[in-house]
């Protein structure tokens, strides 16, 4: 396993990426599989360690303040995205002037969002908004059609049906991209795809990803066609003549091993090394050792669910670190580094102060599970609600708007 670098990338003294997929006895953390030995939870400072990532610290977040000039998000102030690579780098070109874009993405494998998708875009919106700057957007349904044994049209299909969800977090039509890769992939794209895949040998991407003997080849021929959204010259429609600008990706940490290769293969290729904010990853509904499941309904809230469905799931799924009775809870009080209601209320109420007074009344007894749900229940409902209503106006043709190949003429307005 490789040490830690001095520029935060895990490489060897040729500075070539080795092998830093987390993937031991204790935890496996892949962009395909994310699980702790016997169920436990994912040790994330391990994951920094490992990864050569680093984690965001108070002084990022207020710097991030002063820049914007506006609040933190409720996802940097709670720590949902705790770790980044090269953040400094960013706000330093900010402040001088210099723009950055983001770039973020789906993989569309199911017709349905649960809540823990909308994590990035929620964030990413934030960004988009506080800092004035284009997106793009990137719809992996080649990799959903080689990952998930789906045809090419249902990959399409759901694609588009994503991107409704996508749009209904309210992104910027003007400063927005969203792109099919089975409808953009060709040109100049194409071109630092196989710059990129130039880069990289057999034996560095089996380190990198583990893929066996037993992998057909498009698994193994993907990871470029991830990394070149980081490039500027691979949208030309809206970066013509502007190869130096710099990428910030927000993702969940699970992604950080496409980006491990990228920003090795970067300067090589003449572009900045592309700059990650990364988040926790959201848990299921039956505590953090489960796995949200597109075949168990009740392991995730999804965007679709109704009032009652939400009541219904939470009243009955999210594992509770509340004691057995009533007595009891208020003699010990709950056990909060387990409590899955309380760790949806970190992530979605909104309400810094509120939030520390139910963790300080429920750890300490005075609150019951029971108040402790209904909370989350009541902040579920209106979220998802609100999601369900601007989903249903979105159009056919506000996505035929966002994924139009087209200039962003006032994307940095």
């Amino acid at each position: 396993m490789a040490s830690r670098a001095p520029n935060n990338e895990a490489s060897n003294n040729s500075g070539v990426i080795e092998d830093v997929t987390e993937a031991s006895e204790e935890q496996v953390v892949s962009p395909w599989e994310v699980s702790a030995k016997d169920g436990g939870k994912i040790d994330y400072d391990k994951l920094i360690d490992k990864f050569g990532c680093q984690r965001l610290d108070r002084s990022l977040i207020d710097r991030v303040e002063k820049i914007t000039n506006r609040p933190p998000h409720v996802f940097l102030r709670r720590g949902v995205f705790f770790a980044h690579r090269d953040i400094n780098e960013i706000l330093d070109a900010y402040e001088k002037g210099d723009k950055f874009y983001l770039y973020t993405g789906r993989g569309p494998s199911s017709e349905a969002l649960h809540l823990g998708h909308l994590v990035p875009f929620m964030f990413t919106k934030y960004l988009q908004d506080a800092f004035k700057v284009p997106l793009v957007i990137q719809l992996t349904d080649d990799e959903k059609c080689l990952w998930k044994n789906l045809s090419v049209e249902e990959s399409q299909r759901l694609a588009r049906e994503n991107a409704k969800d996508i749009i209904a977090c309210g992104f910027d039509v003007s400063k927005t991209f969203i792109f099919s890769d089975f409808d953009y992939v060709g040109g100049a794209f194409y071109k630092n795809m196989v710059k990129v895949a130039k880069c990289v040998t057999y034996n560095k991407v089996v380190g990198i990803f583990g893929f066996t003997g037993e992998d057909h080849i498009g698994k193994i021929s993907f990871p470029p066609v991830q990394a070149v959204p980081s490039f500027p010259s691979s949208f030309p429609h809206i970066f013509h003549g502007k190869d130096n600008i710099r990428c910030l990706i927000p993702c969940a940490i699970d992604q950080d091993p496409y980006f491990r290769m990228t920003r090795d293969v970067a300067p090589r290729l003449g572009y900045n090394k592309p700059s990650l904010i990364e988040s926790l990853f959201f848990p299921a509904l039956q505590g953090e050792s489960g796995k949200m499941s597109a075949s168990d309904p009740n392991s995730a809230i999804y965007v679709t669910d109704t009032a009652k469905d939400i009541k219904s799931k939470i009243n009955k799924y999210a594992f509770s670190g509340g004691q057995d009775t009533k007595e009891k809870q208020m003699m010990y009080g709950a056990n909060l580094e387990v409590d899955i209601p309380i760790k949806y209320l970190g992530f979605f109420l909104e309400d810094d102060a509120e939030y520390e007074y139910i963790r300080k009344e429920y750890g300490a007894g005075r609150m019951l599970t029971g108040d402790v749900k209904k909370r989350l229940i009541e902040v579920l409902t209106v979220l998802v609600e609100r999601h369900r209503r601007a989903r249903a106006a979105v159009t056919d043709e506000m996505v035929d708007a966002f994924m139009a190949v087209r200039p962003l003429p006032n994307m940095f307005c």
